[in-house]
This record gives C-alpha cells, structure tokens and sequence, in this order.
C-alpha cells in the first residue's frame, strides 16, 4: 500500500533509514531525526512544484516501513529510488510498492519512462529490478543517461528503464491483440 508522504511519518521512517543494511542506499541521508523532517518538509515541497513524486511504503496494518520516489523529472522521465526498512526485507514489499508506483506514474500521471540507477555493487537492488518482467537494461538504450549517472566515477552504475509502452504490453497480457488497446491507454 502507498500513500502521499507525510510529515507525521518522519520518526518511524527515520529510525528504519538509518539501520546499516538501509542508510547506504538511501538517496538523501539524514544524520538527526530533526534532519529527516526537515527533508521530507523539502520533499513535500518539491512535489508540489512538480520536480518529483514520493510516496511512503506502508505494511498490511498501514505502517510506514519505506519510501518509493521519482526524482528528477525531466521530459516525462525520471529516476526511481526506493528503500525499505530491514525488517521488512525480503517480504515482497519492495515488488508491491513499485507495481502501484508504476500503476500511478503510467495511468495518472503522464510518466513516459522510469530509470533506476543500480550500483554495480549493490546484488539486493540488482535482484528486485531483475525480477520486474517489464525492465530492461539500459546501458546501450540510454548511453547519455548512462555517461550522466557515472560522471564522477567510471562504472558505478547500470541503468535500467522500464517504459509506458513496456510497462502497458505487459499490463495488458503482450498479446498482439492487444496492442491497439495498450497504445490507446
């Protein structure tokens, strides 16, 4: 389940980031609580202006255990960035927040394609993307996003995009059939 990110959330959200298995993957790190609070009062704010979309990872009893976020929006396409915390690892969690993420992006919000930028090192994220039917790696589809993400350091990251047209052949059986219908979406 996922809803609108929430500034009541920020403790129980900021006591999961930190954990060690979590903060290293973590977009935008906070060192305090208070700091947490305050970055996802600059998260509210961002989405508002439309430079992002984030929306909290709730569990079956409607507990914030993560964070799911699109990020820098440019062109109708930007990058996902996702966490959870340890405790839930390994629960499926990760797969539901992202297919009703991607539901939201491609049906209600004009998204055209989603990134993700996985450290080369980083197997946990690697096996969730690799998982998604609809993905597909990126490297040699997007070179310039590629040379984008890796700026600072050679072969950090692969990128991975999962596109509407991936994302809606998918959703709608990728039958040929079907194919006028998913386009009309």
């Amino acid at each position: 389940m996922l809803k609108k990110r929430d500034l009541h959330d920020s403790k129980r959200l900021f006591d999961l980031m930190i954990h060690p298995d979590v903060f290293p993957y973590v977009r935008h790190k906070a060192a305090s609580s208070d700091e947490f609070y305050f970055l996802t009062k600059q998260t509210l704010e961002a989405e508002e202006s439309g430079e992002l979309i984030s929306r909290t990872i709730l569990d079956e009893w409607a507990q914030p255990i993560g964070t799911i976020n699109l990020f820098d929006i440019e062109d109708n396409k930007g990058f996902l960035a996702t966490w959870i915390g340890q405790p839930y690892f390994g629960k499926g969690y990760n797969q539901m927040a992202k297919e009703l993420f991607f539901e939201e992006l491609f049906f209600q919000l004009d998204i055209e394609a989603v990134f993700m930028k996985i450290r080369c090192r980083n197997m946990r994220s690697m096996k969730a993307a690799i998982k998604i039917p609809y993905v597909m790696r990126a490297n040699e589809l997007f070179p310039d996003v590629l040379s984008r993400i890796n700026r600072e350091q050679k072969a950090v990251y692969d990128v991975f995009v999962i596109t509407k047209k991936q994302y809606l052949f998918h959703y709608y059986g990728g039958t040929e059939q079907n194919e006028e219908e998913m386009l009309e979406a």
